[in-house]
């Protein structure tokens, strides 16, 4: 616990540079890039939001205040459920930042080496400037995202019993049918419900 307290990075400041944003937000973007399994596109918007999100940062109420709000909002348009539901699952990457003493901490040098890199940087690294979170609405409200089963295993449900089988039901009581089973599957109002006995 010390030790990893001790890895936190600080930044001394109110406002953070363009400069010192842009390496942090490159530093956690790669990070959440390599975690979250990100897509090309999925890791250059990644990057633009969180830099939007830690130049808006002036003080300890900007944390969670409006700006910690939108970059969520942002990113639930960039990554799949599974995507995003890990991210809120990693501390790290959901409050990635903390205002102490007067000075930033980011969580994430906590867990990851400062001086290494899982992904080349992003092409936005060099051309963008901030600004897609003052805009109204999502700037990625229209963004294709994978879909989440090629990331998590999917679930099968049994397919629907056919409303009109071909068949009439059957009853036999050596299979341990009730009056109380009976009653529940008799046909009301004129509609059947004999394909849905013995459904789970």
């Amino acid at each position: 616990m010390i030790l990893a307290m001790m890895m936190v990075m600080t930044i001394s400041a109110n406002a953070m540079s363009y400069n010192a944003a842009k390496n942090e937000a490159l530093f956690l973007s790669d990070k959440m890039a390599y975690e979250l399994n990100l897509t090309a596109a999925q890791y250059e918007a990644v990057y633009e939001i969180n830099l939007d999100y830690l130049m808006s940062l002036n003080g300890h109420g900007d944390v969670f205040g409006i700006w910690w709000d939108r970059r969520n909002t942002d990113l639930r348009y960039v990554l799949n459920s599974w995507q995003y539901d890990k991210y809120v699952a990693l501390s790290h990457f959901y409050r990635p930042v903390a205002w102490k003493a007067g000075s930033w901490t980011f969580a994430v040098y906590a867990h990851y080496n400062r001086s290494h890199f899982y992904n080349a940087h992003p092409k936005v690294y060099v051309t963008y400037k901030g600004g897609h979170n003052r805009v109204h609405g999502s700037h990625y409200a229209h963004m294709h995202k994978p879909a989440a089963h090629h990331h998590a295993p999917t679930v099968h449900h049994p397919a629907p019993a056919p409303r009109h089988p071909k068949a009439p039901m059957k009853v036999d009581k050596r299979h341990g049918i009730t009056n109380h089973t009976l009653a529940n599957n008799t046909p009301r109002h004129g509609h059947s419900n004999a394909g849905h006995f013995g459904r789970r």
